[in-house]
């Protein structure tokens, strides 16, 4: 459960990482903007897209700016707001989150894309897909997005803390390797520090236990979120992708940088690797609605990690949608991989056999020109 040492905990390996930042840093009770801070944490985001590693940040905070911009006063002891101030708050508030984050990472010469999405986004394979790409897209333009939960379209009634799933969410999708979740505590306790004394700090946390589902209690942060518990539930997303999360305090200035240095925080830490996650998920959890028969030369060329291009493609078998699996069979029948075909099965047999440079003029638009990526396929 608790491993002394910093195996596996420097921040400096990652490779792609999901930053979330809650309401209680950004703002003030008063829904102002902490400035100061939220421009040394912009610094800490540049110097680490300087060293090479991709960087996406789940922001929270448009709820408690907007209600600010919107007089909806916190009143007596915080009032809950109803739905549809929640939801008016959101929207006016993302509109002065956005610009903020534009403004602060600009300084640094990083440009920012903001994407509003839910939890729905990522379970709903077709969905999963266009963000997934959208996201690849704006990271291998040399972007950050700042992704919030869309609040101002929810069916459901707004859940604070839901950010925190939001960010293990996005960190599986984007095949990210670690996870940090900045916060008023640094990390996970045996029990209620504020409360108990006697209370040990874990340094690190290899399989989410009952035991340690009790030690987050049940009670919400003092920013309304879903404190510790919806931090746990995240944990058990992203170590479920194969990456690690790290809950860390955020209040002091340049949080990236003291956690790069080596302050206390809980890790949690997978037992693989996001690409052998993803992999096995494809292979084992998802049912294959069709078939792609390919010809020998595109059957070779997936035997060595290469993506399925239409041009090898012979047959295509069954009705399914973008993002639907399908198995991949070689000239025989017999099955040699699986994976999340990006095109519906109609516009497949359209362009089998074609080169991809002749998608765009057969379909009328320009879309991948794989058939599947080879992040999308694994080997049978």
């Amino acid at each position: 459960m608790n491993t002394p040492g910093n195996a596996g905990t420097d921040l400096s390996t990652s490779r792609r990482l999901v930053l979330k930042v809650g309401s209680a840093l950004l703002a003030q009770d008063d829904g102002q903007l902490r400035r100061d801070w939220l421009d040394a944490l912009a610094r800490d985001v540049a110097d680490l897209r300087s060293s090479g590693v991709d960087v996406m940040i789940v922001s929270s905070g448009a709820i408690a700016v907007g209600r600010r911009l919107l007089g909806l006063a916190r009143g007596p002891r915080n009032r809950v707001l109803r739905l549809d101030e929640s939801q008016a708050a959101a929207a006016t508030g993302q509109v002065q989150l956005a610009h903020a984050w534009q403004e602060v990472l600009g300084r640094y010469k990083v440009s920012v894309a903001q994407i509003l999405m839910t939890t729905d986004d990522t379970e709903d394979r077709r969905r999963h897909l266009n963000a997934r790409n959208t996201i690849s897209t704006l990271l291998r333009l040399g972007v950050v997005p700042v992704i919030n939960e869309n609040d101002t379209v929810a069916t459901e009634e707004i859940r604070f803390g839901d950010n925190d799933r939001l960010a293990a969410r996005v960190a599986q999708m984007m095949g990210a390797d670690t996870c940090v979740i900045l916060s008023d505590i640094d990390g996970l306790y045996t029990a209620d520090p504020t409360r108990d004394p006697a209370a040990t700090h874990i340094a690190r946390v290899d399989a989410i236990t009952p035991e340690i589902e009790a030690m987050a209690g049940d009670t919400a942060g003092d920013d309304g979120s879903g404190g510790m518990i919806t931090k746990i539930e995240a944990a058990r997303v992203a170590l479920q992708a194969g990456c690690r999360l790290a809950i860390s305090d955020g209040r002091a200035l340049h949080p990236l940088k003291r956690l790069l240095e080596g302050e206390r925080a809980t890790w949690f830490m997978p037992q693989g690797e996001p690409h052998t996650a993803r992999k096995s998920w494809i292979a084992g959890s998802l049912k294959p609605v069709g078939t792609i028969v390919v010809d020998d030369g595109a059957a070779g060329a997936l035997a060595r990690g290469k993506s399925l291009l239409p041009a090898g493609v012979v047959k295509v078998i069954g009705a399914f949608e973008r993002g639907d699996p399908v198995i991949v069979a070689g000239a025989d029948g017999v099955e040699i991989a699986r994976g999340l075909i990006a095109y519906d099965s109609a516009d497949a047999r359209r362009i089998l056999g074609r080169q991809s440079d002749e998608i765009e003029g057969i379909l009328g638009y320009r879309g991948r020109e794989e058939m599947i990526h080879r992040d999308d396929l694994v080997e049978s």
